[in-house]
């Protein structure tokens, strides 16, 4: 039998299995916390922080994929501080990825963006390496240099098998492939 816990998320309580995540813990209650890197098929991987919340009594905010749930916790998915991290990491993606652009009011960005038809989630980078153990895409790069990239001649085997494919909400991969 597992263990259950009760935290509150936006004032709603809810029950969770130990080892549950507070994204995990937050659908099952409706709650809609954004994401960007985020896939149920792979490990949590938080790196994008879109889905940032706060927690009561600690100073800064947890990506809440990978945050465990714990007995008593108080989370709040929709602070102004929450949202501006929300508002930041678009306007750092921008142009490439806008899902979320109108719900926060970002129609722009103040930065010098680098690569802009990539969002650099890592979706595709983790399918090729966790599901299908092929290894064929890696990331390159530190900082604004960062891009995904191709092992070299691993584009046909890549072409053919394309799984990764409806991952990339941008087409990096299916282009390059």
């Amino acid at each position: 039998m597992e263990n259950k816990v009760k935290l509150e998320i936006d004032g709603r309580e809810v029950e969770a299995a130990e080892g549950t995540t507070v994204l995990a813990a937050a659908r099952s209650i409706g709650i809609n916390i954004p994401t960007l890197c985020y896939n149920g098929r792979m490990e949590p991987y938080g790196a994008c922080r879109m889905c940032m919340v706060e927690i009561e009594g600690q100073k800064r905010p947890v990506a809440s994929c990978v945050y465990p749930v714990k007995e008593g916790l108080k989370v709040r998915t929709d602070t102004e501080k929450v949202k501006k991290i929300r508002r930041m990491i678009i306007e750092l993606l921008w142009p490439s990825w806008q899902a979320y652009s109108e719900e926060y009011g970002v129609t722009s960005s103040r930065f010098k963006t680098g690569m802009t038809d990539c969002s650099l989630c890592g979706l595709c980078v983790r399918y090729c390496e966790e599901i299908k153990k092929e290894n064929k895409l890696y990331f390159k790069g530190r900082g604004i240099e960062r891009q995904p990239a191709l092992v070299e001649g691993s584009e046909l085997a890549c072409r053919s098998c394309g799984e990764c494919f409806n991952l990339c909400g941008s087409g990096w991969v299916a282009s390059r492939c």
